[in-house]
This record gives structure tokens, sequence and C-alpha cells, in this order.
């Protein structure tokens, strides 16, 4: 079986396991079960695509499961190392998310059927399979673009009420803004170089489109720059880039169920990431680098990164509900990817042997971001939904003391927070080292990248507040009174159909923050795996060495990675210390958490004697107001589960 035959397998058996679900969703459980069985197995076809394709390398040729001349196209599909990358993230979240949907859906509606949630769960996860794999740049780009719009537009408005169908039409609107957008850009494209002329069987094809990109850009160079401000546009609003992502973003997130949050910001919005980097730099063909402006576009695109997670992140420090902040931090931590991406772009242009490495080391780093937040956010947003179970709300005043109650939840939330917000020793630290050491190395061609890199790394700083202020009012600090009463009624912790997703996400941050050289021999075999098109380039440009085990050394050594040698020497320490404490013999006491000697012990569960969200960093919140995004009033009893 070739690795196209394989996604397209998985892409039927998520259409079958669609309707079988949909015939029995009145049995919640039963429903649940066939979902999970069709993700489990479409994952393990989808992984055995990616090894293939990594491994082995791409068929020579697409695939065309079924052809159909009257209509003047076919459905055909591809499997390189750049599809690799965003196909294994979608397998990689598809089994965690199913299996967390079962325990999701018992804890928030026990008792009744599943309705649509199943199908559109599993339509949605076909859609991302086969966006990521067709060639066609029209027919079957439109039909897997709606067939992930479409469905997501019924999960986020699955749990109810005003406020997600209102995110859930707004999204609907934002997603067929940029499908039509990046549809008009393919037909300016083709008209241009004269594609259906030369191959009127897949006029929109990729390839045909790609062979006759030289002439368009030399013959056409407007038409063709206006193509590519739309594709920047149409994939800007499917990834949540500034100023596309507050329009929709913020309130399609935390509407939909948690589950589908995960998807939705882990992969979903990937594919607008995927569009970008495949269209920008493995479109355009080496014959048509000197016509193609891709300087101008990189600098455009690294600077709309940076304003991108600089505003997201700084937004984020001001939401009070959970899932909201997780939201917004979606679109700061896009901003990244599109900062390495952007840089790759400028860099490649120059044409220099040098700067050949330092732009295959931020590509590589905004693919290892682009998978290590798909992992660090779906853990959050998996968290996130074990915290609205427990306490049936999203506002995090309203929690205080989870730990206690929740000790699995809150160590993964801890491991997620700690990785989104660069802590050494975990994957994103590794992501974004990799995005700054590439940036600040490649200044010296691309002036513009230091401020970059300086801008996105004091932006760490805010988003590291921000999961502060997560953790320390959802999970420490005096519990609150509802946190109280929940605690009399049973346990709070979850079970295990979400604690097991929970815990094989944080387990997959520590070891790829541990082991990022065995990330990077796998971006080293994608990208040699991901031939034609400018980004072929990249292939063999040895912008790594080391081994799992000696850390990861980049561009010749100029910067050093070794995250082993540091927990070595953290263990050593901790020793140290513990023995130092051991052998002074001071007393041991547990005590509520001290509050400046205002709250009294019989008022510890009293929520006027807790800090609460909307004082936190006031003076850092008001300097950022001018960028909009201020938290929506809380109103009791209203819409608080959504």
């Amino acid at each position: 079986m070739t690795p196209e035959w394989a996604v397209v397998a998985s892409i039927l058996l998520c259409a079958a396991g669609a309707v079988l679900t949909a015939v029995v969703s009145r049995w919640q459980a039963v429903a649940g079960g066939i979902a999970l069985a069709v993700a489990a197995v479409t994952a393990a076809l989808v992984g055995f695509a990616v090894v293939t394709a990594v491994g082995r390398g791409p068929s020579l040729e697409p695939v065309a499961p079924l052809v159909i001349p009257w209509l003047g196209f076919s459905p055909r599909f591809h499997v390189d190392g750049l599809s690799s990358v965003f196909l294994g993230l979608a397998a990689l979240l598809a089994v965690p998310s199913s299996l967390h949907s079962i325990g999701y859906l018992r804890a928030r509606h026990p008792g009744q059927g599943t309705r649509f949630y199943y199908p559109c769960l599993l339509l949605f996860l076909s859609a991302m399979y086969g966006l990521t794999s067709t060639t066609d740049m029209m027919w079957f780009f439109f039909v897997f673009w709606q067939l992930m719009t479409v469905p997501g537009y019924f999960l986020i408005r699955y749990e109810g009420g005003k406020g997600p169908i209102r995110a859930a039409n707004r999204y609907l609107w934002m997603m067929q803004i940029a499908c039509v957008v990046t549809m008009v850009g393919a037909r300016i494209l083709v008209a241009a170089g004269g594609v259906a002329r030369a191959a009127p069987d897949n006029p929109y094809d990729f390839g045909a489109v790609a062979s006759a990109l030289p002439g368009a850009l030399s013959t056409y160079p407007l038409p063709s720059a206006l193509a590519f401000l739309l594709f920047l546009v149409g994939f800007g609003i499917k990834m949540g880039m500034w100023p596309f992502g507050q329009v929709w973003l913020p309130d399609a997130h935390p509407a939909a169920p948690s589950p589908v949050s995960a998807l939705l910001s882990g992969v979903m919005i990937k594919t607008g990431v995927y569009g970008l980097v495949r269209y920008f730099l493995w479109l355009v063909p080496p014959t048509a680098k000197e016509a193609f402006p891709l300087a101008s576009w990189g600098a455009v695109v690294a600077v709309l990164g940076t304003v991108t997670l600089f505003t997201g992140t700084a937004q984020a420090l001001q939401q009070e509900r959970s899932k909201r902040l997780l939201a917004f931090h979606s679109i700061g931590q896009i901003g990244y990817v599109l900062l390495g991406a952007g840089a790759a772009m400028a860099l490649l242009a120059r044409g220099e042997p040098d700067l050949r490495p330092v732009a295959a080391l931020a590509l590589f780093g905004a693919l290892f971001h682009v998978l290590n937040h798909g992992l660090f956010k779906a853990l959050l947003f998996l968290d996130a939904g074990s915290m609205l179970c427990a306490t049936g709300t999203q506002e995090l005043d309203r929690m205080g003391g989870l730990m206690r109650h929740m000790p699995v939840t809150g160590v993964t939330a801890l491991v997620a927070s700690f990785a989104i917000s660069g802590v050494p020793l975990l994957n994103g630290f590794a992501s974004k080292w990799s995005l700054y050491v590439a940036a600040l190395k490649g200044s010296a061609a691309a002036f513009y990248l230091a401020p970059c890199a300086v801008v996105a790394l004091l932006t760490s700083t805010l988003t590291l507040a921000s999961f502060v202020k997560f953790l320390g009012i959802g999970f420490l600090g005096r519990r609150s009174a509802a946190v109280a009463a929940a605690a009399k009624r049973g346990p709070l912790e979850v079970g295990l159909l979400m604690l097991v997703p929970q815990v094989f996400l944080a387990g997959l941050c520590l070891l790829l923050g541990l082991l990022p050289a065995a990330a990077a021999r796998m971006g080293d075999a994608v990208l040699s795996q991901s031939p034609g098109g400018l980004g072929s380039a990249l292939a063999g440009s040895g912008f790594f060495s080391g081994g799992a085990a000696a850390g990861l050394e980049v561009l010749g050594g100029a910067a050093v990675l070794r995250p082993l040698a540091v927990l070595l020497l953290l263990g050593v320490l901790f020793l140290v210390a513990r023995a130092v404490a051991k052998a002074a013999q001071a007393p041991r006491r547990a005590s509520p958490p001290w509050l400046c000697g205002y709250a009294q012990e019989a008022d510890q569960d009293a929520d006027h004697y807790r800090y609460s969200t909307h004082d936190l960093y006031g003076e850092v919140k008001g300097a950022f107001r001018f960028l909009g995004g201020a938290p929506p009033p809380v109103r009791s009893g209203h819409g608080e589960g959504h």
C-alpha cells in the first residue's frame, strides 16, 4: 500500500464511520466506541503513510483513486515530507480527542444521545487528512475545505445557547471568505499561466500550476502578486493570523466542546500554515526564483508573525475565562510559526550557501512549533474541559484549589503551561529556541529579523505571566466557594477516559523537550523528502548535528541545546537541597495559603478572600488595552459552561 492509498482509505473509513455513528447516535457509549475505533484505525493508516513517505521517500506521481473524464478533473493525492508533518499531527491528536470525547459527553450530557457530534467529528477529521494531501487547488480543495468547515460549524454550536450559535456563524462566514479568496487566487494563477490549455484534464493540479508559474510570473507579475496576496489572506484567516484571527477564533474555540477545541486549535488552524508554506515555498519552481519576490514575501510574513504573536499574547493576558485565554494564545503561538516561515523565505531568497542552513533551521523551527503547539494546546484544551466538567464553569475566578481535588489534571496542566511558555526541558522551549537562533543568526542578511526575535523572546514572558494566572487562580491558592461546594458532592477528578489522553500528551511534551535532536533528525528527513519548488533547496543543508543523548547543535556549533545535561544538573541540585533540608531536621507543617493576614481560618473558602484574575497584572493589561480583546462581562448563570 502506498502512502496515498493509506490516506484515501482513512478518508473513506471516516466517512463510513460518520454514517454508522449517525445511525447509532441515540446510544452514546456505542457511538463513542465506534468513533474511537475509526479514529484509531485511520490514525494507524496515516501513521503508516507518514513513516513510509518520510522514511522511503514520496511516490513519484500523485494517485488518482477516481477518474471522471467528463468532469474535467479528478481527485489526486500525494504525500511528501511537508504534508507528512500535518498528516502526522492530525493522526496524533485523533485518538486522544476521540477518547476524551467519550468521557466529556458522559460528564456534560449524561444519558443523552450524541446527535451529530461523532458524525461531524469524523468528517472533520477526514477533511484534515484530505486537505493536506490533495494536489487540487480548486475543486477538491473546495470539497475538503467545506468538509472541514460545515461539520466544524455544527460542532462549535453543539453545546447550544446564543453564544455558541453566534460564534459558529462567525466561524462559518470567515471560513467561507477564506475559501473564496484562496480559490480566486488559484484561478488568477491558472489564467495568467495558461494552464487550461497546457493541462486541460487537470488545470488546477498543483504540478500543472507550478509548471506554468515561471511564465505567469514573468508575463503577468501584478496579477501573480495579487494571487499570492490572496493566498496569504485566505490561509491567514484559516490559521488565525492578525488581524483576521481576532474576528472569529476567540469566540469559536471556547464555544466548542473541549475535545473539539483541541482539534480546532491543535490541527485545524495548522492547515492554514500548511497552505501558506506549500504555496509560497513549494508551488514556485526553482526556475521562477528570479521572477518571484520571495524576500519581500518573507519580510511581510515575518513581520505579520511578530505582530500576531505579540497581539494574541497581550490580549490573552486580559482574559478571565479558561478557554478564551487559551484561544487568544492560539493566535499568539501561530505568530511564532509565521516568524519562522517568513525568516526561512527571506533567507532562502538570498541564495547564499552560508544562509541555507539558517533558513532550514528557521523552517524546521516553524514546523517543529506546529507539532509542539498541537500537542500542548490540545492538552490545555482537554485540561480546560476536565476543569469545566468538575466545576461547571470556564470562569477562572470561580475555580481555585483544584490541585488538591484534581492532581493528575493539575500536573498535566502544569506541564502544558510550562511548555507553551517556553520553559526549558519542555518541547515549547526547544522549538522557540530554534526560531530565536535562526532569526538572530539570519539578521545579518535580513536586519528586521533581530527586532522580531527580541519581540518574540519578550512576548514569551507575557505567555508565562498569563499561565501563572491560569495555574495560580485555577489550581493553586485558596479554593473558591464553588469548588468547595462541588467537592462536597463527590470527587472532582475526571475518569480515566479523560485522564489517559491528558497524560499521553503531557508525556509527549516532555519527551520532545528532552530529545530535540530526534525531532531535528525527523525535520531534516522531512525537508529531504519534499522535492520540487524553492523549498527543495533546504534539503541536506546540515543545519544540525548531535544525537539524542548528546543534545542538539545547530549551525556548526553556533548554538547548543543539551536538555539531558540540564536535567541531570537539576537532579543533582535537588538531591543536595533535599539532603541539606533533611540534615537541618526542620519541622514540616501544612497550612492554607496566606493572604496577608486578612483571611480567617473559618473563611478560607470565601471568594472575597481570593485574588481575582481581573486584578492581576492590572498595569500591564492597561498598557495593552489599545490592542482590544477585552474579556466579556461575567453574567451569572449565562453561558458559563460555554
